[in-house]
């Protein structure tokens, strides 16, 4: 696939992640698992509900 997140929003997603995990680890809850969900995007660097609407936060250059 190809990918369509940029950088700011790879930081983003990877923040995010780490901060719903380490609530769910802080409140004992099995909803901090929801975080690997924006880790994973930030990782492969595709955001799969972007593809249908043609959204893509990538520069030219970060291709």
């Amino acid at each position: 696939m190809k990918k369509n997140i940029g950088s700011v929003d790879k930081i983003f997603r990877i923040i995010i992640g780490i901060a719903i995990i380490l609530l769910g680890i802080i409140f004992q809850s099995w909803w901090g698992l929801i975080g690997i969900i924006p880790l994973f995007t930030a990782l492969s660097g595709v955001c799969l509900l972007y593809l249908p609407f043609g959204i893509s936060t990538l520069k030219k250059k970060d291709n």
